[in-house]
């Protein structure tokens, strides 16, 4: 039996030992960082072998197989030294895929995929399939695979988790869109970040399914460059298509086999351009999974997204306040400020990511009615938007960003926390920024009681 080296000890690698256990693999753990208490004592429970604070490169090119955490890059010294020495190095979804005999939905792209992800599982659930979620949202699949298969599996997958697969081949695998990101990991081509994320169609099949944006430009060029074996299901914001979904402006429409399918907007419970794109993508996806009809609207009306994606925090005084704290790119606060059409307050700023701010100028103009700038370094967003923008104030301070937030609007307007940024100049994460931005709000009180 092979010997399994995992590098990481984060949600994917601890899911990846205790399935490898179950599967009677010896197993050896290492971790650059600090392995918890508690980690540890669920590794000894399981009988791994582990060490922390460095990894141990000798004795991990002993082991047959590597299990890498998709956060470690290839560029890594043990990694490069075991691809050389032709080791094979895989992803903790590549494995647990070996175990798993059910279909599964593979859900990528720059924006949009954990909504839709979260939407797709929700629709199936709720026309009573027996699916599981994973990937990179909530528990690793192979923990959840140590314990209990479904008959469908609906996963996010990011292009770092790509990268380690081999065999993995979804049933119905989407892509709801590519944008410039994370290019740092991949030498700052483009066209690697969208041969990546494409890659997740390497060994699909004929009778498989692929869903796609069909108005976005970087994937059409990556699938110029591919034999496309599935069967292709478009999304589009512009025309009928035969084989996929349409949205109008104000209801969508699905193709699917020989009937039509049609929702009203109003009976969606996302809103916003962007999210018509991951609401068409999941119900083609569901219905693809044999969802019928009825469980997917029911779904929709009442589902729920994950927090920090345009997240409804509260209404007071009229103004709502939303929580787009994972909008960490240009691309992913486009959405967002195009999701609403009354004036609105923004909050932006934070790590800048070599952002071009023009794209967002359209949906700035004589809708922004002022745009406060929470980060240490405001320089280039208040250049950008010094011309736009009737009033621009900075702070540091997120409590004093909600309470000018309140102070510049009034009934029927909007405060949209949407940063385009990354968040680690005065944040742990986007995570902890959305959080600090639901607890100012929470504290507000309303302005009839000052």
């Amino acid at each position: 039996m092979k010997k399994l080296a995992i590098l990481g000890a984060g949600e994917s690698g601890m899911g990846a030992a205790i399935l490898a256990r179950v599967h009677e693999y010896p197993v050896f753990v290492s971790d650059s960082g600090v392995i918890s208490s508690e980690k540890k004592q669920k590794l000894k429970e399981i009988g791994a072998d582990y060490e922390d604070g460095g990894h141990s490169k000798e004795k991990i090119l002993a082991f047959d197989e590597i299990i890498k955490s998709p956060g470690i890059p290839y560029s890594n010294e043990v990694v490069e030294a075991a691809l050389e020495k032709g080791i094979s190095v895989i992803d903790e979804l590549e494995f647990a895929y070996r175990y798993s005999k059910g279909k599964v939905i593979a859900i990528t792209g720059t924006n949009g995929k954990t909504t839709t992800t979260l939407l797709t599982y929700h629709l199936m659930k709720t026309a009573g399939m027996d699916v599981g979620l994973g990937g990179n949202v909530g528990k690793s699949w192979a923990r959840q695979l140590a314990e209990k298969d479904h008959e469908w599996w609906v996963l996010e997958v990011s292009s770092f988790q790509i990268d380690g697969l081999k065999t993995f081949r979804p049933r119905v695998a989407v892509v709801t869109n590519i944008t410039a990101d994370h290019l740092d990991r991949y030498g700052y081509v483009l066209d690697k970040y969208i041969h990546s994320k494409l890659n997740l169609l390497n060994n699909m099949l004929e009778g498989d399914a692929f869903i796609y944006y069909q108005e976005d430009h970087n994937i059409w060029k990556g699938l110029s460059e591919l034999l496309v074996k599935p069967q292709i299901h478009e999304v589009s914001l512009e025309k009928i298509v035969k084989n996929g979904s349409f949205y109008n402006g104000s209801e969508v429409k699905v193709n699917f086999g020989d009937k039509i399918v049609t929702i009203p907007e109003e009976e969606i419970v996302l809103r916003g351009t962007h999210n018509m794109i991951n609401v068409m993508c999941a119900v083609n996806a569901a219905l693809i999974a044999g969802a019928d009809e009825a469980g997917i609207k029911a779904g929709l009306k009442d589902f729920k997204n994950a927090p920090h994606r345009m997240e409804i925090v509260d209404e007071i005084d009229g103004v709502l306040y939303i929580n787009d704290s994972k909008g960490t790119n240009v691309d992913a606060s486009s959405y967002a400020l195009a999701a609403f059409q009354q004036p609105m307050v923004w909050i932006a700023g934070g790590v800048d990511k070599g952002n071009d701010y023009e794209a967002l100028k359209p949906e700035v103009i004589d809708h922004v009615i002022a745009l406060i700038c929470l980060g240490k370094e405001n320089d280039k967003l208040i250049k950008a938007f010094e011309k736009v923008v009737p009033e621009i104030r900075e702070t540091k301070d997120m409590t004093e960003a909600v309470k000018w937030g309140q102070e510049l609007t009034q009934d029927g307007e909007v405060v949209l926390l949407s940063p385009a940024c990354a968040s680690f100049d005065l944040f742990k994460n986007y995570v902890d920024r959305g959080d600090q931005f639901k607890a100012a709000v929470k504290n507000l009180k309303s302005k009839e009681k000052w």
